[in-house]
């Protein structure tokens, strides 16, 4: 049996890019993230669906603002448990899906690299793999996204260091790269797991 990690309770997109502003007065905002009920995966990036309409994520080789300059970028995956750890330090205001991940996953525990550094694999409820998530790789913390977990207030720049340091290591995240030839889907409910060694030799 494959390690599961829990199942998918969001998934999301980005609209349009989350951090604006000139540097170094950039700002982060998570308003234009979507929430969706299905998640189609391509080479070219992510769309969400939802009630019949598609929503390109920023990170979509075809969104006209595309931040997909690299493989990684297309695919970001976070962890409940994570953002219980960034709420009991800055606020409620660190609400599940507020660091822009499009999927989320209900593992109530810390997940570190060295844990799924072989690669995720979604699977149906079922136990169907749907896709495998490879390239993993840490989501690196940016100054503008610490200083909303500080509700943009001015903050010592030891402080900001601190929260860079604590937001990293993949509390925030973590970017891949899904393996697909044409499209597939996932959905809210499908199972996230670790890729077993093993079948990897």
């Amino acid at each position: 049996m494959p390690h599961i990690l829990g199942s998918i309770i969001r998934l999301q997109v980005q609209r349009s890019p989350l951090k604006t502003g000139e540097k170094p007065h950039r700002v982060y905002d998570p308003g234009p993230i979507a929430s969706v009920e299905r998640l189609r995966l391509s080479a070219d990036g992510s769309v969400g669906l939802m009630d019949g309409h598609e929503i390109l994520d920023v990170h979509h080789k075809g969104h006209l603002q595309t931040r997909n300059d690299r493989p990684e970028k297309a695919l970001s995956v976070g962890f409940a448990g994570h953002y219980t750890e960034m709420q009991q330090r800055y606020g409620p205001h660190m609400v599940p899906g507020c660091a822009g991940e499009n999927i989320l996953v209900d593992a109530r525990r810390r997940i570190g690299l060295d844990e799924i550094a072989a690669g995720l694999v979604v699977l149906s409820p079922g136990g169907e793999e749907r896709v495998r998530l490879s390239q993993v790789c840490v989501a690196h913390p940016c100054k503008p996204f610490s200083g909303f977990a500080h509700r943009h207030q001015t903050v010592e720049p030891e402080t900001l260091k601190a929260t860079l340091q604590f937001m990293d290591e993949g509390t925030r995240g973590f970017r891949c790269v899904p393996e697909v030839t044409g499209e597939t889907e996932i959905r809210i409910g499908d199972l996230v797991a670790v890729v077993e060694m093993s079948s990897e030799q």
